[in-house]
C-alpha cells in the first residue's frame, strides 16, 4: 500500500505556488443584497411541483344560492312613519264576478239570426262530372256587376273639375281684356267739337298755305308746299266722314 501510495504522488504534479500579490477577482459588496432580492421576487408559479398556496378549509365549501344578491328584509317602519293598515272594504263594495258564457246558445243564436250562406256556383264539363268553381273561371259576369262599375274613378273627376275651372278663369280674363278694348260711342256734343277743332285747323294751314310765295325755286319751299296739301287732304277726309257718319266709335287704347 506503501508503495502504491508513493508510486501515485509520483505521478501528480506537483502545486504551483501562488503568486504574491495576486487576488481571486472583484467579489462585490452588495452579492448577497442581489441574491436574496432575486429570490424574494420569483412567482410562485416558476417553481418546480404545486405552488405553495392556502388550502381552503372544509367548513368554508360553496352554498347553494350563496351568490344570489340578498335582498334587505322588509322593515314595518321606514324613516319613522308607520305604514298604512290594510282598509275593510266597505258594504256597498260589489266584487267583480266572471259571468260563465253559455257557447252553445250563444253559437245556436248566431245561426238562427245569422244570414245563410249563398250557394256557390260551379261549371261542370266531363261526362265524369267534373266540376269547377264558376266565379274565379271568369265566366261569371262578376265584375259588371260591381257598384262601381262604370263609374269614373275620384281622380279622374277631380282633374276634370280643374280643367273646367281654368277654362272658366281663361274665359274670363280675356272678356275682361276685350271689355277693355272696347269700342266708345262718341256723344252729338263730342262730335261737333271734334267737327269744329278739325275745321278750324284746315282753316290755319289753308291760311299758310294760300301765303306761299308763287315761285318755288327752292327744295325747302317745294317740301313745304307738300308738307302743307298732305295735311290739308287729311283734314278734308276727316271731316267729310264726320259728317257722314253721324255715330263715331273710337277705341279705348
Amino acid at each position: 500500500m506503501a508503495a502504491q501510495s508513493a508510486q501515485e504522488g509520483a505521478c501528480e504534479p506537483p502545486p504551483r505556488p501562488r503568486q504574491p500579490g495576486k487576488s481571486d477577482g472583484y467579489i462585490s459588496k452588495l452579492r448577497e443584497l442581489v441574491k436574496h432580492e432575486a429570490e424574494k421576487n420569483k412567482s410562485q408559479w416558476k417553481t418546480m411541483g404545486p405552488a405553495k398556496v392556502a388550502v381552503p378549509t372544509p367548513n368554508d365549501f360553496l352554498q347553494k344560492r350563496s351568490k344570489e344578491p340578498k335582498l334587505a328584509p322588509k322593515k314595518k317602519e321606514e324613516d319613522g312613519k308607520k305604514l298604512i293598515p290594510l282598509s275593510v272594504p266597505p258594504r256597498t263594495y260589489h266584487p267583480i264576478t266572471r259571468i260563465k258564457k253559455n257557447f252553445i246558445n250563444k253559437n245556436a243564436v248566431a245561426v238562427i239570426t245569422g244570414e245563410p250562406k249563398k250557394p256557390r256556383h260551379f261549371c261542370v264539363d266531363t261526362r265524369q262530372g267534373d266540376k269547377y268553381l264558376l266565379e274565379p273561371s271568369g265566366l261569371f259576369p262578376k265584375y259588371i256587376k260591381k257598384k262601381n262599375y262604370g263609374v269614373l274613378p275620384k281622380y279622374v273627376t277631380r282633374r276634370n273639375e280643374e280643367m273646367k275651372r281654368e277654362e272658366e278663369e281663361y274665359q274670363a280674363s280675356v272678356l275682361d281684356q276685350l271689355k277693355k278694348k272696347a269700342m266708345k260711342a262718341l256723344s252729338e256734343e263730342e262730335r261737333t267739337n271734334v267737327l269744329k277743332a278739325l275745321k278750324k285747323n284746315w282753316e290755319e294751314i289753308n291760311h299758310a298755305y294760300q301765303g306761299l310765295p308763287i315761285i318755288t325755286d327752292t327744295l325747302y319751299k317745294k317740301m313745304h308746299k307738300e308738307e302743307l296739301e298732305l295735311k290739308l287732304n287729311q283734314l278734308e277726309h276727316d271731316i267729310a266722314a264726320i259728317e257722314k257718319h253721324k255715330t263715331i266709335y273710337i277705341a279705348n287704347v
